[in-house]
């Protein structure tokens, strides 16, 4: 485990002790899975980018001219 000291406006702090308690978990708890949910997004919009980059437009157009022309489901339609 690792120690992280960091500084925030108390204002944030409070709201973080009073979410934490309702939560029944601790600040530490509750930080982690903070940071873990915000570095998965980050780590998945990245993820996403470096396959878009390998993407070919031809390939894309051939996945959609082998699609059935249909219309769409019922609720789809704007």
């Amino acid at each position: 485990m690792s120690t992280l000291t960091i500084q925030m406006p108390e204002s944030l702090a409070r709201q973080l002790r009073e979410c934490a308690a309702s939560e029944g978990v601790t600040m530490d708890q509750l930080l982690s899975s903070a940071a873990r949910e915000k570095l998965s997004a980050l780590l998945t919009v990245d993820h996403l980018r470096q396959r878009a980059a390998k993407g070919k437009r031809e390939d894309y157009a051939a996945f959609l001219a082998g699609s059935p022309n249909v219309p769409p489901m019922l609720g789809d339609a704007k």
